[in-house]
């Protein structure tokens, strides 16, 4: 019996894991972004609960709303980023890497390829939203949206306004405690990289060289016995 046979099966294993991950997050967040986008005018608000809110907003720019850099470079930068990350995640599946470091960076990837089809296609497919009751938009012909390829914007929902300081505290009186709107491809790379900076920064830090804990006695990074 081929001695490889068990590492090739958890390879294949775990390929098929990131692959329904990946495509899972791409289709839910689709999903979501579609039924906001065609049902709701731009800053319409439903209240879930009293600090749960799904409020319709747009932006240009990076998770959680910012804007830091030009549109056309972000999205330029999202293609390559994320083409570099499924070139690591081919490889650290290939070298043995623990299953859970695989879906933590899955996660990552599904995220930001969410929020890239919004800026590849969104524009090129709908109709620009607006504020008002009849600024829901609907789908048009290909290339016949509101914005060139590459120039969409990203449609977010989730709003958590979990509590607003007092008026007397200083920088922060009146401010929402939590006040960046997000969508679902967001807290999928926040959830990702925070799973990764707690359980696997070792990992991380062994670049593409990883070894097992019992062989290089990095008891603290978790990893796959099955």
């Amino acid at each position: 019996m081929d001695s490889c046979q068990p590492e090739r099966v958890k390879r294949t294993r775990q390929g098929c894991i990131a692959l329904v991950i990946i495509i899972s997050v791409l289709v839910i967040d689709q999903i979501i972004k579609y039924l906001v986008k065609t049902n709701m005018f731009l800053g319409q608000s439903i209240d879930v609960t009293s600090w749960f809110k799904i409020l319709f907003v747009e932006n240009n720019g990076m998770a959680f709303g910012m804007e830091l850099i030009g549109k056309l470079f972000l999205s330029l930068f999202r293609i390559g980023a994320i083409g570099f990350f499924c070139w690591y995640l081919f490889k650290i599946i290939n070298k043995g890497f623990p299953t859970g470091y695989i879906v933590t960076v899955a996660f990552v990837i599904a995220g930001a390829a969410g929020n890239l089809i919004d800026c590849m296609f969104y524009g090129l497919i709908f109709e620009g939203s607006s504020y008002g009751p009849g600024g829901v938009a609907g789908l048009v012909p290909f290339g016949q949206g509101y914005a060139p390829f590459l120039y969409g914007r990203v449609v977010d929902m989730f709003y958590f306004p979990l509590w607003t300081w007092p008026e007397w505290m200083p920088f922060v009186g009146g401010d929402v405690f939590f006040g960046p709107v997000f969508n679902f491809a967001d807290s999928c790379i926040t959830c990702g990289v925070i799973v990764l900076l707690l359980f696997y920064t070792k990992t991380v830090n062994m670049g593409l060289h990883y070894n097992k804990p019992q062989e290089s006695g990095l008891s603290g990074v978790a990893d796959e016995k099955n």
